[in-house]
């Protein structure tokens, strides 16, 4: 059952302090895109495309492992312009391997944040890299989840019941004081893509006044 639970699970890609996965030793960040960045199919956003400007800011290195093709992956990536591997193949080891090469770090250094126990956390567990499971992301009127869903569902219930037994490092990497919110508040940069673009350049902006 270890393979299968994820070093953390936390709601969405944006409830994820990158400074402090910085300040932890981390140097990359290996994203899966369809229903973590994007719901299935869907193109990047403004708010993806700054999600990405500020990670880079901090100074982290990004890379894109999907099990998608290299037309999608290519023109999703188009204002991101960071590596990306396609066809991966997940859970295999072998991209997973070699996105590490690519980004030119070790496995220690490298996090890797996806939304499927079956593809993402099972693949960087069997390869000795730290993750983050966050939340699918879906379509509105996406009513019905599939049967792999379901049996994640059951597998993150057990999680949450041995949570407090598996303190991770990555544990405090969560924005504010995330794990005592109520489950249906959202985080404020989350209410509009507007206010995240704001907290965004608004971070570059004073980082850049600093530097000068």
């Amino acid at each position: 059952m270890n393979l299968l639970f994820p070093s953390v699970y936390l709601d969405s890609v944006y409830a994820i302090d990158y400074e402090k996965v910085k300040e932890l030793g981390y140097k990359a960040i290996i994203f899966d895109i369809d229903s973590t960045l994007v719901p299935h199919g869907d193109d990047t956003t403004d708010q993806v495309d700054e999600l990405f400007a500020h990670i880079h800011d901090v100074g982290l290195k990004t890379l894109l492992l999907s099990n998608n093709s290299d037309e999608r992956i290519a023109l999703f990536n188009r204002n991101i312009q960071t590596l990306y591997i396609p066809m991966a193949n997940k859970p295999h080891k072998p991209n997973f391997l070699k996105a590490i090469d690519m980004l030119g770090v070790n496995r220690s250094e490298v996090l890797l944040v996806g939304d499927q126990i079956f593809t993402d956390v099972l693949g960087a567990n069997l390869c000795g890299i730290d993750n983050v499971l966050v939340k699918f992301l879906k379509h509105k009127e996406d009513i019905n989840i599939g049967k792999k869903r379901q049996v994640e569902k059951l597998i993150l219930q057990v999680y949450t019941l041995l949570y407090k037994k598996r303190k991770h490092r990555l544990s405090d990497i969560v924005v504010g004081d995330y794990r005592k919110m109520d489950k249906k508040k959202k985080l404020f940069c989350e209410i509009h893509p507007a206010f995240y673009a704001i907290s965004v350049r608004k971070g570059i902006l004073k980082r850049h006044v600093d530097n000068l």
